[in-house]
């Protein structure tokens, strides 16, 4: 029987021995041969015209240009001006709004909650999914009933699943609140900055763990039974197993799955906030998307909210390079 490193890629220490499954059969798929003119045939084939590929593209292409690049070079100009709130003209103020945003103590103390906010969702989020999928991909009997029950939250609404943690954490039927009170901790949503931070991060969690979860089963489904039984072999310990075979194996699905929860926990989570801090009269927790909001629809400033937006975007840019840059480098792809 092939042991862990016969049938591990030569890049991860193992000999290589293992043939590429995947790449065939895409190329049976398409009829095609597995070497390189068999590739070329079945591209020829896919896209008769060399103007069909961006024909397909076009719809596409005008929806991210109409709904994400034109949005934004109108924020970049509106970030420079100071805007009537009801359209009547504007004035050019060059960088007073963004000298405004960075020197404001408010605005400094709600990046620093978006910060631990954003850390604490991915983490939980991308453990439990990670906990639930090996649980669920061992369950042997029962095991659709097991995954229906972990995948159908993922089907709710952000605002519906914020309204649903508020009955939770209500101070009158929660059941988290009775639960919280039988170790002496008295939850007031809404009215304790650290509670409703609390109670934030729990709901944003429970909302993102089934997308997960679903990825995370689907990675651990598509481990060939080959290499479970060599790593069976050459680790008796279940978690040396889990942590040195199934799940650097699972790397390039939780390099994504990071990626995804990060954004996430930056802007999906606006209905969830909403509904949880909506009309509280406390000085409760936001975050920069929600601030945005605020100052831009409530508060009528839409050159400081503008420069909030760009800020935003160039602190997502910058985090999504240092991910590619430097997280994707022990991401092994095979």
């Amino acid at each position: 029987m092939s042991t862990v490193t016969d049938l591990l890629p030569a890049s991860r220490g193992g000999t290589g021995t293992k043939t590429g499954g995947r790449r065939f059969g895409v190329f049976r798929l398409f009829g095609g041969q597995s070497n390189s003119g068999g590739e070329s045939a079945a591209k020829r084939v896919q896209f008769s015209s060399r103007f069909l590929p961006y024909l397909f593209l076009a719809p596409q292409l005008a929806i991210i240009f109409i709904f994400f690049y034109w949005p934004s070079v109108q924020a970049i100009q509106s970030s420079f001006y100071l805007e009537d709130p009801f359209g009547f003209g504007s004035t050019f103020v060059g960088m007073t709004n963004y000298t405004d945003v960075l020197k404001s103590g408010e605005y400094l103390g709600i990046a620093r909650f978006t910060a631990v906010f954003t850390a604490l969702v991915t983490f939980f989020a991308l453990s439990i999914g990670l906990l639930l999928a090996v649980k669920a991909d061992g369950v042997i009997r029962g095991n659709a009933a097991y995954k229906t029950l972990l995948i159908w939250v993922y089907a709710i609404a952000p605002p519906v699943a914020g309204l649903i943690g508020m009955m939770f954490f209500d101070q009158h039927i929660g059941p988290i609140v009775e639960l919280a009170r039988w170790f002496g901790w008295d939850i007031k949503v809404g009215l304790n900055y650290f509670d409703t931070a609390f109670s934030m991060v729990v709901v944003s969690v429970w909302k993102q763990i089934p997308y997960n979860f679903i990825f995370f089963l689907s990675g651990l489904q598509g481990i060939p039974v080959s290499v479970r039984e060599a790593a069976a072999i050459d680790c008796r310990s279940g978690f040396r197993r889990f942590w040195t075979v199934i799940l650097p194996l699972l790397a390039p699905t939780a390099f994504f799955l990071l990626i995804i929860n990060v954004t996430y926990a930056l802007f999906d989570t606006f209905g969830v906030i909403d509904v949880m801090v909506k009309d509280k009269a406390a000085n409760n927790p936001i975050t920069l998307v929600y601030k945005v909001y605020m100052d831009g629809f409530r508060g009528n400033d839409l050159g400081g909210s503008s420069a909030q937006s760009v800020i935003l975007m160039l602190i997502v840019f910058v985090l999504t390079i240092f991910q590619f840059r430097f997280i994707e480098r022990r991401v092994h792809y095979n």
